[in-house]
């Protein structure tokens, strides 16, 4: 977008948004009172349903009660639960047949006998036939609730069959569930699941959807095909004590509220029209003066950040005073900037230099170790498929991995047999030390982790910290496995270099283990490495800052047995 644009948006819009603020605040106000509204009814409409069911519930309980004592029912029982073979048959029979005379003569949909246990005994259905025996084998329903049998809803009550004030069964009744009965727009849920709902223009899977995070025992807001939908747990006792069932109220207050909205937006549309107008005659005059110098000013600078070098405004830029103060200043502080950036690259140059005459002067012997573990690396990380960024941190990590060495006494780094646990401890101090040279130098903040954590093990055996598996980042991760196969592969005064094969299969040993399996495999998928080796062009400039680290990357030496994973420090010490 353009400066003059934006200038002139940013004079209006305030304006705009003022009027969009207090729209919206009207417009809540009238969804609150609508919604308050609506509470109230569906609070009065549970408030009335609570208190039929609970008179349904109470002549219910007596009815079943004097049906419990039956004393044909109970026989039958306690005939069923004693004979066996054919004569339980026939006493299943005679107990099917007293449930469906009383479910007959109550006019009960369901009734059901169950153990003390709660083990279905006998079930029947009412159906266009009469009453039908149910498959006790899936038949779990609650002692009191909604539940699903023969594919059909059902709300059961339940009382206990007594003798000789003892439990001996439990008598379970009930009635096909209507949702339509409860007198508002309801939705039945189970397990999330709709099972039934009065909202039939709405699909059941976009109303599972929007009420997925609701509380089950709160009310909530949803949104439902850009309705706005307001949702409150019924709480009647027949839905609270179903097994995952859940009875809520779907009111739409989008619906409720449309005809308020309506006058709103258009009395809202016109004042804001004759608003606008107002302020896009007084914007226009006062963005004009301003609007064109300084768009000039944004152009030369887009053009000069392309170009990677900072503008240089002529003394007479843009006509008024102000602007030519402005181009004066910036022009003045341009050139500081362009002096402070030469002094920042000689001062980098130098540091690198001085890094890399430290590390030439400590051992010739492991000269281009670290050139080649930043290779390896790379080609590593190129198999990985990371990005050119990534693979740019790794390149110049890895031949600073082992700049802490600076730290280590000669005595340590070149003693020719084994170190003691003491001398060992203190080598492994190197990866802090290596941190804390560099963690001052502005710009090498990148390659910390690396020169830190490129000793870390997989399996948390490592130093310094004992990192464990992806807790080490996937750089140090790489230069770890490149580390310790040029260790393996290289001469060293005391012994000859394994070949690849040799190094490799202890690589491969070594993964998952102490090593990432995943950088090991893409190592292997390589090759022999040696082979592939670059020329580098030693001579580079050190202009470039990358180059000039690549140049100054002469790792020092210690003996392997102290920088090694446990598997490769067995190996060279099986090889030295």
């Amino acid at each position: 977008m353009r400066f003059a644009t934006r200038a002139f948006l940013s004079s209006f819009l305030p304006v705009a948004a003022l009027l969009a603020v207090s729209f919206w605040a009207i417009r809540t106000e009238v969804i609150s009172t609508v919604r308050d509204g609506l509470r109230a009814s569906v609070r009065d409409n549970q408030l009335a349903l609570a208190r039929e069911q609970a008179r349904t519930e109470t002549g219910n309980q007596l009815l079943l009660h004097g049906v419990a004592e039956n004393p044909s029912l109970k026989a039958g029982l306690q005939l069923l639960n004693t004979e066996s073979g054919t004569a339980r048959g026939q006493a299943r029979a005679t107990v099917q047949d007293q449930l469906s005379e009383i479910g007959a003569s109550l006019h009960f949909d369901f009734i059901m006998v169950s153990n003390v246990a709660g083990n279905p005994i006998v079930a029947m259905v009412r159906d266009a036939g009469g009453y039908a025996p149910v498959d006790l084998g899936h038949l779990r329903p609650p002692q009191q609730g909604v539940f699903s049998a023969d594919d059909r809803l059902y709300e059961v009550t339940s009382v206990p069959i007594q003798e000789a004030d003892a439990q001996v069964a439990t008598l379970s009744v009930g009635s096909r569930f209507d949702i339509a009965r409860y007198g508002v727009a309801a939705v039945l849920l189970n397990q999330g699941m709709v099972i039934a709902a009065q909202s039939r223009d709405i699909a059941p899977g976009r109303i599972e959807k929007a009420l997925a995070s609701c509380d089950p025992t709160k009310e909530c807001e949803a949104t439902i095909q850009d309705q706005l939908y307001l949702s409150l747990p019924l709480g009647i006792e027949t839905a609270a004590g179903s097994d995952g069932y859940s009875l809520r109220t779907l009111q739409n207050v989008d619906a409720a509220s449309a005809p308020l909205q309506a006058t709103l937006r258009t009395l809202f549309f016109f004042s804001g029209l004759v608003a606008l107008a107002a302020m896009l005659g007084i914007s226009v005059l006062s963005t004009r003066t301003i609007t064109r110098p300084l768009a000039d000013v944004v152009r030369r600078l887009r053009a000069s950040a392309a170009a990677g070098e900072l503008p240089e405004f002529p003394e007479n830029f843009g006509g008024v005073r102000e602007m030519k103060d402005l181009a004066h200043n910036f022009n003045h502080a341009a050139q500081a900037v362009r002096e402070s950036r030469e002094r920042l690259t000689d001062a980098y140059v130098q540091f690198v230099g001085s890094l890399a005459q430290a590390l030439d002067a400590r051992d010739a012997y492991t000269a281009g170790h670290s050139r080649r573990v930043s290779e390896y690396s790379c080609a590593i990380a190129r198999a990985m498929n990371l990005p050119e960024a990534d693979l740019e941190t790794i390149r110049v990590g890895a031949l600073l991995h082992d700049v802490g060495k600076i730290g280590i006494s000669d005595l340590v780094l070149q003693k020719p047999g084994r170190l003691t646990p003491e001398e060992e401890q203190l080598i492994r101090q190197h990866p802090v030390i290596g941190k804390k040279i560099l963690a001052n130098v502005e710009g090498l903040e990148p390659y910390l982790n690396i020169v830190e954590l490129h000793h870390e093990n997989w399996n948390g055996t490592g130093y310094p910290h004992g990192l464990t598996g992806d807790q080490a980042p996937l750089e140090a991760r790489i230069v770890k496995v490149a580390d310790a196969y040029d260790a393996m592969t290289s001469d060293r005064p005391y012994r000859r270099g394994m070949d690849h094969a040799r190094a490799r299969a202890i690589l491969e040993g070594a993964a998952g283990v102490e090593m990432d399996a995943a950088v090991v495999q893409a190592f292997v998928m390589l090759g022999d490495p040696r082979k592939q080796l670059p020329v580098l062009d030693e001579a580079a400039s050190l202009d470039n800052l990358s180059l000039a680290i690549h140049a100054a990357a002469v790792t020092t030496s210690s003996p392997e047995s102290n920088i090694l994973p446990a598997p490769v420090k067995a190996a060279l010490e099986r090889e030295s």
